[in-house]
């Protein structure tokens, strides 16, 4: 039990190294519909078709031709420049081909056949490092032109037009990159100066490529002026102007809008709820503190004066006992009648006395 385990541990992590392998590499089919055969174009078909593809260690070329009418060799660039196959790194004669590349650097290929070379059934591309492969990316930003499209980088029929035409409707950003596909030896590219663009002058450089397909990345703003220097072909037409604007890097000033918004709105608030409060609480306590002090002084005046109305005290006898207690407090606006309840109970006692008396000694004698 404890061995099919193992095996099926081990057969797991081969399948996923697998994977991965297949998931890291790109198949590139060489020259797509086209095939590996004597393009119609020339070289410049193979050039255009590397152009657009970008080659890393562990990708695989397919070359797809007829047994015994092509084959295809990996050579050097110098046997890939003089079309001469007599030492060849390595050859297929049966297609499909598949070549994995395994190392970075320049690669060459060529067929062969006599004649087949020079008619254009060669091949040159640049493979990068394995590791290198997180920058795609970038690549969302920028772009890649390849000048002239399918034309490639040379002398046409309606001269300088052409090549204006073929800028005029796009937008050259810093960073994006030019390359331009032409016949080694035939052809060159050179960036000049305006003045050497408008007249033709080649004697003076900026910078010359002369190894097709040359990849020119534009890293300032401004005129960028290309030629070949090659005898007459400035003047034929072989002639690029585009205008290089800068990187889309520009939408970060929005954020600047947001800070001095909150700022002025929240400090006024707070400074109109302070004042309020102090004004209206100190007025009422003045007015409750001199009421109380003249109501309970006036009773203790009057009580002299209430002892001569005896007789008119002798009606109300049920409110005299509770009044002994409480006469100040319910009305304090009566100050003046509120005395003879005490006088009145006095009078009264006195008045029943003989009347008790007699009482007796009625009793007594009965």
């Amino acid at each position: 039990m404890a061995t099919n385990l193992n095996k099926l541990v081990l057969a797991t992590i081969v399948v996923a190294a697998l994977l991965q392998g297949s998931w890291a590499q790109t198949t590139h089919l060489v020259g797509d519909a086209l095939g590996w055969t004597i393009p119609p174009g020339g070289p410049i078909a193979y050039s255009t078709w590397a152009s657009k593809n970008t080659f890393t260690v562990g990708d695989v070329l397919v070359f797809n031709f007829a047994n015994s009418s092509h084959d295809v060799a990996k050579v050097t660039k110098a046997a890939f420049d003089a079309c001469n196959s007599t030492n060849p790194i390595s050859i297929s004669t049966t297609g499909p081909t598949n070549i994995t590349l395994t190392t970075a650097g320049e690669h060459h290929f060529i067929c062969t056949f006599p004649g087949h070379c020079a008619a254009g059934q060669k091949l040159a591309i640049n493979v990068t490092a394995a590791a290198t492969s997180p920058s795609p990316p970038p690549s969302s930003s920028v772009k890649t032109y390849v000048v002239g499209e399918s034309l490639g980088w040379n002398v046409l029929p309606n001269g300088t037009e052409a090549y204006k035409a073929w800028a005029a409707n796009k937008t050259f950003l810093i960073g994006d990159t030019l390359v331009f596909n032409f016949v080694n030896g035939s052809h060159n590219v050179a960036e000049v100066t305006k003045a050497a663009y408008s007249a033709c002058d080649t004697t003076t450089t900026i910078s010359l490529t002369t190894t097709s397909p040359a990849r020119i990345t534009l890293t300032t703003a401004g005129e960028h002026f290309f030629t070949c220097t090659f005898p007459s072909h400035c003047t034929l037409g072989q002639q690029l102007a585009i205008n290089v604007t800068g990187t889309t890097t520009a939408p970060s000033p929005p954020p600047t809008t947001a800070a001095p918004a909150p700022s002025p709105t929240a400090t006024p608030p707070p400074t109109t709820a302070t004042p309020a409060p102090s004004p209206t609480a100190t007025p009422p306590p003045t007015t409750a503190a001199p009421t109380p002090s003249p109501a309970a002084t006036p009773p203790p005046a009057s009580t002299p004066t209430a002892t001569p109305p005896p007789s008119a005290a002798t009606p109300p006898p049920s409110p005299s006992p509770s009044g002994n207690t409480t006469p100040s407090t319910p009305p304090p606006s009566e100050t003046t009648t509120a005395p003879p309840p005490p006088n009145s109970a006095t009078s009264l006692a006195s008045a029943a006395l003989p009347v008790a008396l007699l009482s007796i000694a009625v009793a007594l004698l009965h």
